[in-house]
């Protein structure tokens, strides 16, 4: 595996952006891809580090990725967000993960398994059942 190469993807709903790095630094690639043409992009790529901001679908993308052959990081937006050097868009946000990723002192979020994923699925929605509950009993009491 190459590590000297540092991938920072921006997830999105439909279009994903990349921006590649050296370990030193120097900019490799820039990339707007869709879905589809980011997984054949990623399945034709050496093995190399890909970083992405954790969220629901990152966990899903770092489990592909790393099927695929690639060591896979993924960042709180949290510790991101410092490293924008202009205005926010997706470009920007891609060059930003990567310069977080470089830092190191950065932490990093371990990535859930699917079953995981499904666990936090059942917790949120008993929370927001108990919720729905609490709220009609209150109604109930009011009137």
């Amino acid at each position: 595996m190459t590590e000297d190469i540092i991938i920072g993807v921006d997830l999105a709903k439909n279009v994903f952006q990349l921006h590649g790095a050296a370990a030193d630094g120097a900019v490799i690639f820039r990339k707007k891809l869709t879905r589809g043409q980011f997984h054949r992009f990623m399945a034709d790529h050496p093995a190399s580090l890909v970083v992405m901001e954790a969220c629901g679908g990152a966990h899903y993308w770092a489990r592909e990725l790393e099927l695929l052959g690639h060591r896979t990081k993924l960042i709180s937006p949290l510790y991101v967000k410092p490293f924008v050097k202009r205005q926010k868009n997706d470009a920007a946000d891609a060059e930003a993960i990567v310069e977080a990723a470089q830092r190191p002192s950065m932490r990093f979020v371990v990535h859930k398994s699917e079953g995981q994923q499904a666990n936090a699925v059942l917790f949120r929605y008993r929370e927001k059942l108990v919720k729905q509950r609490t709220e009609l009993i209150n109604a109930i009491r009011s009137y």
